[in-house]
């Protein structure tokens, strides 16, 4: 069967990044080398209409027919706060032409009964959309279609979002279903995106990912039988059975550059799937009753994906990456990372996956953070020049850069004042128990966030992973961990590595610490909302743990069940277990989801968190809106 479309001039996006009064960020994918013109609009008055400058471009060529292309937009005066702003981007493929604009290219970014896209930039951060985790083959629907929902009801000033905060795992590199890896496939073929040379593997090359025999669930054989690498091929591909938590599906992790590029194509756009052929590439009947099973899901996935695109384009939205955004437990210990780092084959595999995730995320938070390591891959994907794969020692050289990269994180000066912070590259390992987890963030970061928070009244901390999660479940990861097997739980949180909780409590102890934190997680594949103090310290900060996962994952439920059930019994806020673990400085009160039975804390709907924030930054209210409709809100315990 052929393609199902013609392609267009954009693969995906724009997606709207960074805004401020003095500057607009958009990232698009497109299928050629294209000029860019840009309209902004308040109502019926013109703000900006021009063509963009050079120096506002920035072109990444990443195959024969398709560039990344990131757009740092300078308004010649300031844009205003607190009004609906609307914008309007011209594409012109060769000079003369006249831009083609978005209702042109892609209609379906803008709003019903709307020309073009818009969005407002909001003096307050008071209300924030987040969540982590989406997963294309789960059969969950998308949060980001409860977004697009949500921005089409918003009327008011104070019910429009002011940002999307996506917290992690956006991708599943380690997880791909047989579906999506065959419209990867298509992709790279259809735009010829650019294949490289490998090593340390049993294939030479990236095109023969696709014609090696058992292509699918089955990437495990890749690396060579050896002793040595028994653990490499278990940790990347193993399908490791994890006791209690889930059980990882890593026969199609995604290797090559390309890969991870069209993976991000079609996850932001519907318009590659026009590309994707309809193909049933396995033999074996049980794989093939599981690939029927995938594509199912898949096939809701990209029926929602113009609503998902369309929320992507009209709201300013950032992100920070998670383990699966690169690999399963990336950086959990010291050993991982030696073994990881040290072998060419999977240090390829997450370069790769790393620098999928500057070009496609990480970049666009604050592109001025990226100059240099951008200059680097201009020369590995040059704009000007027509190749066929990448420069084997250019990108050897970038991926070793990309690993020593310094700014994954970053803060606004919105007001309250967001810090996201990078809880997987300045981890605190354990030199003396190298199997031990790391500590989610080393003390020179844990310093640095310190200081960006000293003298704030109040402020709104991303951590992907909780820093107050459901103690049963540490409990459990803290036994597997002394039993000297915590990949088979990932066993990951804030309270594993004793240096690092201990410097994390003491920063909200510090008396020029601020009045309100409120901590927006992910991760964990279910929802929750605490309340937090200090214990015998009348005037500690405030402090709000809320998680909202995932955007299209789910824990299983009949057995969250059972250990929220668990958890309430052994750890409940009197409970004297409590003193036994490194929190016991912390009165940790959990609030009840509405519409559960009496005492239930945890929510297990696939969604997206909604935040409310008065002008002191406290939270107003706390609701976490179902993927299909409704949701919750957590309320407050009555006896608190």
């Amino acid at each position: 069967m052929e393609p199902t479309g013609t392609l267009g001039p954009v693969l995906a996006g724009p997606v709207l990044r960074h805004t401020a009064p003095d500057s607009m960020v958009l990232w698009l994918a497109t299928s050629e080398r294209a000029s860019f013109s840009i309209q902004v609009f308040d109502g019926e008055h013109i703000l900006l209409d021009r063509p963009l400058a050079d120096h506002e471009i920035t072109r990444l060529r990443i195959g024969a027919r398709a560039w990344v292309n990131l757009l740092t937009i300078e308004p010649e005066s300031a844009l205003p706060t607190d009004t609906r702003l609307e914008y309007d981007l011209g594409l012109a493929g060769n000079t003369g032409q006249a831009p083609q604009w978005i209702r042109d290219w892609a209609s379906h970014l803008c709003p019903d009964g709307r020309q073009r896209p818009g969005f407002t930039l909001k003096s307050k951060l008071d209300r924030i959309l987040h969540g982590s985790c989406r997963r294309p083959h789960h059969p969950a629907s998308d949060g980001l279609v409860r977004v697009d929902e949500e921005l089409h009801k918003a009327e008011q000033l104070e019910d429009i979002p002011s940002l999307l905060l996506m917290t992690g795992d956006q991708i599943y590199a380690d997880d791909v279903a047989g579906p999506m890896l065959h419209a990867i496939h298509c992709v790279i073929h259809q735009l010829g995106l650019y294949q490289e040379s490998l090593e340390g593997a049993s294939l030479s090359h990236s095109r023969e990912l696709t014609s090696m025999s058992n292509a699918y669930y089955h990437r495990d054989a890749l690396l060579p039988e050896t002793e040595s690498n028994e653990e490499l091929t278990e940790r990347f591909f193993g399908g490791v059975r994890k006791p209690v938590f889930t059980t990882a599906n890593a026969g199609n992790h995604l290797i090559s550059f390309s890969e991870v590029m069209a993976m991000y194509l079609l996850v932001w756009s519907p318009e590659p799937w026009t590309l994707v052929t309809a193909a049933e590439p396995v033999n074996n009947s049980e794989e093939l009753t599981r690939y029927q099973k995938e594509q199912q899901a898949i096939d809701a996935f990209r029926e929602s994906l113009p609503r998902a695109a369309r929320a992507l384009a009209n709201v300013p939205v950032y992100m920070i990456f998670d383990d699966h955004d690169v690999t399963d437990d990336w950086n959990l210990s010291a050993l991982w990372e030696t073994t990881a780092y040290e072998h060419p084959f999977s240090r390829r595999i997450i370069g790769n996956a790393l620098l999928g995730y500057m070009l496609c995320q990480g970049w666009g938070n604050q592109p001025e953070n990226f100059g240099g390591v951008i200059e680097q891959c201009q020369q590995l994907l040059n704009a000007e020049k027509d190749q066929n794969e990448l420069d084997k020692e250019i990108q050897d050289e970038l991926i070793d850069r990309l690993f020593h990269f310094h700014c994954w994180h970053y803060s606004l000066p919105t007001s309250p004042r967001l810090v996201v912070l990078d809880t997987r590259t300045h981890r605190w390992r354990s030199e003396i128990r190298r199997r031990h987890p790391s500590g989610l963030m080393d003390w020179e970061s844990l310093t640095d966030f310190q200081q960006e928070v000293m003298g704030e009244q109040s402020v709104v901390v991303v951590s992907p992973a909780p820093m107050f999660g459901v103690k049963l479940i540490e409990m459990i990861q803290r036994v597997f961990t002394f039993f000297g097997k915590p990949l088979l739980v990932d066993a990951e949180n804030w309270m594993a590595h004793r240096g690092a909780a201990n410097v994390l409590l003491n920063i909200f102890g510090h008396p020029r610490t601020p009045r309100h934190f409120v901590i927006l997680s992910g991760d964990v594949h279910y929802s929750f909302a605490y309340d937090v103090r200090l214990r015998h310290k009348k005037n500690g900060p405030h402090i709000w743990q809320i998680t909202s996962s995932g955007i299209k994952n789910e824990f299983p439920n009949s057995l969250l069940e059972w250990m929220d059930r668990l958890n309430r019994w052994l750890f409940a806020p009197w409970s004297p277990l409590n003193w036994f673990t490194k929190r016991r400085r912390m009165w940790i009160s959990p609030r009840l989801p509405e519409g559960r039975e009496a005492g239930e804390r945890l929510w297990n709907h696939s969604g997206i968190g909604d935040v409310r924030l008065d002008d002191e930054g406290a939270p107003t209210a706390i609701r976490q809106l179902n993927a299909g409709g409704g949701g919750t809100i957590f309320q407050q315990r009555k006896d608190d």
